[in-house]
């Protein structure tokens, strides 16, 4: 087709793959931990480390990559501390990240607002090489960690206490998740955007979980989504000329809309 001819597209359909590969993974492990909404927090965190960068003239890939290791250690102690609240070190971290990066914001001058809008909304199709390269070792990372670790990541996401006692390092293993969580999403963000990454980052498995019911099989089936959604938004917003985050997003809306659509008729016969 004419649209594979083009470099850029070719790009974002590597890493539209990759990211639909890793996205279930880490998507599943947060909707279970019920921490669904940290994947937005660590992108409005995320925005403060690209503000930072814009100030100090640093790449701001690095010191997003600090700032959100730091957040995802920040949110890992509050919910040690707020143990069965942990929707509250997501409410903190939000705010504060949020809070943080518009004050940062205010002392950037005009022309790199252009270049945080950027990473605010993302754009899939400027994609660089160096990305995918960044994208493929991370998702590499992901799935080699999930392999090895699954049936430890299945005790530890279902119930702490029997992980704890079975002698899993439970801490450990929690903050490790939360700390690849911030990278994935600091490495995805300026492809999707911090306002939709989370959305991409969930949806998948959150579909998934409408069909299956086994801890592989939502994942296997999630990949299987999350390609139809990136490859489905990637063909709609080139021929239709719309935003291809915003796009992706919408068209993975509607399969959970009819995925619901589809368990209500089911559950009825």
């Amino acid at each position: 087709m004419e649209m594979f001819l083009y470099g850029f597209m070719q790009r974002a359909f590597q890493a539209s793959t990759l990211i639909a590969i890793m996205a279930p993974v880490l998507g599943l492990l947060l909707i279970l931990r019920r921490q669904s909404l940290m994947s937005d927090t660590l992108s409005h965190v995320s925005l403060a480390g690209v503000a930072l960068g814009m100030l100090l003239n640093i790449n701001p890939t690095l010191t997003t990559l600090g700032i959100v290791i730091l957040a995802a250690v920040g949110i890992e102690y509050l919910r040690v501390i707020f143990k069965g609240y942990s929707e509250i070190s997501v409410a903190i971290l939000m705010a504060t990240g949020m809070a943080v990066a518009l004050v940062l914001m205010s002392f950037v001058s005009g022309k790199q607002n252009a270049s945080v809008e950027q990473f605010l909304f993302g754009s899939i199709i400027t994609i660089n090489d160096e990305q995918i390269v960044i994208l493929l070792a991370l998702a590499i990372i992901v799935v080699l960690l999930y392999l090895i670790f699954r049936k430890p990541l299945y005790v530890l996401t279902f119930d702490e206490d029997t992980a704890h006692t079975a002698g899993l390092p439970v801490r450990m293993m929690s903050l490790l998740v939360s700390v690849i969580t911030g990278v994935a999403i600091s490495v995805v963000m300026p492809i999707t955007g911090s306002l939709l990454v989370s959305s991409i980052m969930i949806l998948p498995a959150a579909i998934s979980m409408r069909l299956v019911h086994t801890f592989n099989g939502v994942i296997l089936l999630g990949i299987g989504i999350g390609l139809t959604g990136m490859y489905g938004g990637l063909f709609a917003s080139y021929q239709y000329g719309t935003p291809p985050g915003a796009t992706i997003t919408l068209v993975f809306v509607a399969m959970f809309v009819l995925t619901s659509l589809y368990k209500v008729i089911v559950e009825k016969k």
